[in-house]
């Protein structure tokens, strides 16, 4: 018996199958969850990503900046489930101008692709998906790259996550009241097609060397896919407005 049994999941920005998005849904399957899951963009590859999951999992088109698509959202998942239990949110994007060092130089409208893309949306998601919750709530989990501290190349990017860690906490108090529980999880650095596309991440992945207490494997999703899935559960039912972080212990330690 799984830890999401029974529980019916939209899992957002499943791009290949080293995407952290991909893992936490594989994890899912695995823990009894059925799962759809959306794409935008190169859509062929997204399905061919879908069938390598355990179950073939149906997949929505899904553009977090376009209000069609948002408005669309419910009756698309509608076609798979009759409801929602959770909702992973694993999208976000900078121009090449936010990222890499030229901090100074990005103009304001590159800067709001990113915080649109990264930041907003995880409230866009939130309210386009609020019809598919019952009345016994559920679960709304983000990623973030622990925007509290300013990292090099990051930039930008790290300016959105510091919005998205803030959204997290107003929708954690918006959507309590209604048994929503709204949490992220910080990971550490993970070789992703997105995180290749980071200028320097090699700088982040040299930084956990040696001094993740846990040790860390930046070539390895599951650690943090697994506890994307326990916030997705109903295991911690008291917990809203957080930041776990699945790092290693990184984040604790000093120089």
């Amino acid at each position: 018996m799984g830890i999401l049994d029974g529980k019916r999941l939209l899992v957002t920005g499943v791009i290949t199958d080293a995407s952290i998005a991909f893992a936490v849904a594989r994890v899912a399957q695995e823990q009894g969850a059925q799962v759809v899951l959306t794409g935008y963009g190169r859509m062929s590859l997204v399905e061919r990503v879908a069938r390598k999951l355990p179950d073939a999992a149906p997949l929505v088109e899904l553009d977090v900046t376009d209000a069609a698509h948002l408005a669309r959202l419910p009756e698309l998942v509608g076609e798979h489930v009759d409801g929602l239990d959770g909702v992973m949110h694993s999208i976000a994007f900078a121009p090449p101008s936010c990222l890499g060092g030229d901090f100074l130089d990005a103009p304001w409208e590159d800067v709001a692709t990113a915080v649109h893309v990264s930041a907003f949306s995880l409230k866009s998601l939130a309210v386009a998906t609020l019809p598919l919750f019952g009345p016994d709530g559920g679960s709304l989990v983000g990623l973030t790259f622990d925007a509290r501290v300013a990292w090099p190349a990051y930039d930008w990017m790290g300016v959105a996550k510091a919005g998205l860690e803030s959204t997290a906490r107003y929708l954690a108090r918006e959507l309590g009241p209604k048994r929503i529980r709204v949490n992220l999880v910080a990971a550490g650095p993970i070789r992703t097609m997105a995180a290749k596309s980071i200028p320097g991440f090699s700088e982040f992945e040299d930084a956990w060397n040696g001094r993740a207490p846990l040790g860390w494997d930046n070539s390895d999703a599951e650690p943090v896919a697994r506890t994307c899935v326990a916030l997705l559960s109903d295991w911690l039912p008291a917990t809203s407005g957080e930041m776990v972080h699945a790092d290693g212990g990184f984040h604790a330690m000093g120089v």
